[in-house]
Order: C-alpha cells, then sequence, then structure tokens
C-alpha cells in the first residue's frame, strides 16, 4: 500500500505525528513510512538538535539520513539552550513548507511538550499532582529543603536563583513542574510568553503512538542500548564535550539521559557501575514519563509493539497499519 500526494485546496493540509517512549522504535517506522508516503520527518527530540551529541542521543547515522532525511537534527550547539518555543518557531514554517510542496510533515520523536505546544500552545503549567507532591514533601523531610534547592540547581538554575534555599513551598511546586513535564519550570514559563499558536486548526493531523505490549521488555532494550552506546564510545563523546572548558553540568543540553549520568562519572561523583545503573534508571523513567504523556493525549491513535525475546517488532506490520490509519484520515 501507498499513499499518493495529497490534494492541496480540497482538505486542510496533513501532518502526522509519530510519538513514543524511548526504544520504541520510532525511527526506523519512519524511515520505513517514507517508502510508502510522499513526506518529509521533522524530528521531535531534545537532544538532536545538539551538534556533537550523536551516540547518548541515538541520533540516526549519516547513512541512515541520506535514505530518510530529517529536519531539526544538529541545529545548536549544546553551549545555546533550545527552548519548546524555540522549537515551535523553527517546526511551524517547516509545517507550511513542506506542505506547501505537496507533502506531508512526519513529526517523529519522544519529547512530548514539544508536541504538546504544536496543538495546545505553552499557555498553561500543569495542575499540581497530590501523589507527586507528597513524594516532595517526604524527600524533604529526609535531607531538607537545602538539598532539594541544590537539586533544582542542577535541573534549572535560573529558577533556583530566584528562590532562597529554604523556601519550601516554591521549590516544592518548581520540583513538581518538572517531575510532571521533564521541563524546567523556567523553559515552561518562557514559552507562556512566546505567542505559539497551536495548529489543530490549520491542518489535519494523525496522531500515532508506538506503545510497548510489555514494558519489561521495553526496559530490556532500554538496559541494552545504554550498555550499546557505551561500547560506540559514548564516554569518549562526553569527554569531547568537556574538554571544550565552555559546558557545564546544568546546561540543558548536559542534563540530557546518558549525558549526565556520564558528567557526573567522569567528574568523580560515583564509579563505573553506578554510572550504567544511573543511566539506565534515568532512561526508563524518561520511558515512564512519556508513556504518562500519552496515556492522556486526546485522539490518539495506538500502535502496540508486540515484540519477544525471540522477534524484534514487525515493522511490516506496523507500516501497514499506519497507512491504513492515514488514508483512512481527513487527509485523502
Amino acid at each position: 500500500m501507498t499513499l499518493g500526494v495529497w490534494q492541496p485546496g480540497v482538505n486542510k493540509p496533513p501532518v502526522v505525528f509519530l510519538m513514543g517512549p524511548t526504544a520504541s522504535g520510532k525511527t526506523e517506522l519512519a524511515a520505513r513510512l517514507l517508502a510508502h508516503m510522499p513526506a518529509e520527518i521533522i524530528s521531535v527530540d531534545s537532544a538532536l538538535v545538539y551538534r556533537g551529541m550523536d551516540i547518548g542521543s541515538a541520533k540516526p547515522d549519516a547513512d541512515f539520513l541520506a535514505r530518510a532525511p530529517h529536519h531539526l537534527i544538529d541545529i545548536r550547539d549544546p553551549a545555546d539552550p533550545y527552548s519548546a518555543a524555540e522549537f515551535a518557531a523553527d517546526a511551524i514554517p517547516l509545517i507550511a513548507d513542506i506542505c506547501g510542496r505537496g507533502k506531508i510533515p512526519l513529526l517523529v520523536g519522544g519529547t512530548m511538550l514539544y508536541f504538546r505546544v504544536l496543538t495546545e500552545g505553552l499557555a498553561d503549567l500543569p495542575p499540581s499532582s497530590p501523589a507527586v507532591r507528597e513524594a516532595i514533601l517526604r524527600e524533604a523531610a529526609q535531607v531538607g529543603w537545602p538539598e532539594l534547592h541544590r537539586q533544582l540547581t542542577a535541573i534549572d538554575p535560573t529558577t533556583a536563583d530566584q528562590l532562597h534555599p529554604n523556601h519550601s513551598q516554591r521549590i516544592q511546586r518548581a520540583l513538581e513542574i518538572y517531575r510532571l513535564t521533564g521541563t524546567p519550570p523556567s523553559e515552561l514559563k518562557a514559552g507562556a510568553n512566546s505567542g505559539v499558536r497551536p495548529i489543530v486548526d490549520d491542518y489535519n493531523i494523525t496522531q500515532l503512538a508506538l506503545l510497548p505490549a510489555n514494558r519489561q521488555r521495553l526496559h530490556d532494550r532500554i538496559a541494552k542500548r545504554f550498555h550499546a552506546m557505551l561500547e560506540q564510545g559514548l564516554i569518549d563523546e562526553v569527554q569531547r564535550l568537556r574538554v571544550r572548558g565552555d559546558l557545564s553540568a546544568d546546561l540543558p543540553a548536559i542534563r540530557a539521559v546518558g549525558y549526565r549520568q556520564v558528567w557526573g562519572y567522569l567528574d568523580g561523583e560515583y564509579d563505573f557501575d553506578e554510572m550504567v545503573a544511573r543511566g539506565i534508571a534515568a532512561t526508563r523513567q524518561l520511558a515512564k514519563r512519556q508513556l504518562t504523556w500519552l496515556r492522556g493525549w486526546p485522539s490518539l491513535i495506538p500502535l502496540i509493539v508486540d515484540d519477544n525475546e525471540e522477534k524484534v517488532a514487525d515493522f511490516d506490520e506496523l507500516v501497514v497499519n499506519c497507512l491504513k490509519y492515514l488514508q483512512n484520515s481527513p487527509i485523502y
């Protein structure tokens, strides 16, 4: 099955989201879809934007990118933070340009805040979560608010600089926002004032998500992939970033999962085995946050990844399912 060129002027221009947790196979599925539809890929990944951060971000290699070109990869130096509002400012004109050439923008990635800013804008911070709030309060009772302020400094120095180490209520709320969204509060607040207008009124959006049939197998793939990254030279990659001299652990690029843990290891904060354990745990937590976003995502079309120990995901079947959904969507 192959989709033809959509008909400009007949329907609203089409946009396809392909979302999912880390290590779920989004990049491979997107590349295969290109053989069946007139699309161009826009990366929706907060780590892939940075140059020189290839192994730890699972960035597609040059051969893969030659077969399946991606927009919004390698567009920033790691010293230059990149916000959700800046992503929207880059992605929205790209979407219009791709549609203007009669093609379909295929947005692929796992940075859920970036997808949300396209559909809802960045005007609202998440509501309070009693469970998250209680967890933070228990932690504060054990280690004290100055220690939580130190954690906030590592996550969001802009917000932390505005707060006294014992300003418990505001520290608690800032950490709560971060744990709910995976995004520093200062970035969310900056985006709220950016004037970004959601694209939902201008395009027909089909929202697909790769979801694991078995959470434990996803966890196993995450562990296997992190070990593979280390074998491919992740530590050397982080060391090259360190020797530049202009990067630090509080930059958003270095806070990316994997990089943050290796950076701490090279700083002597913990040994190799602890670094590996932390890297895998942090990646699993990232996947959990991504799946939490997706559970409440409106108008989501799930694509269940049913792999097992003997068989990886059946991408041919996933491609067929994707094309069926798209063929029945308002695009055609």
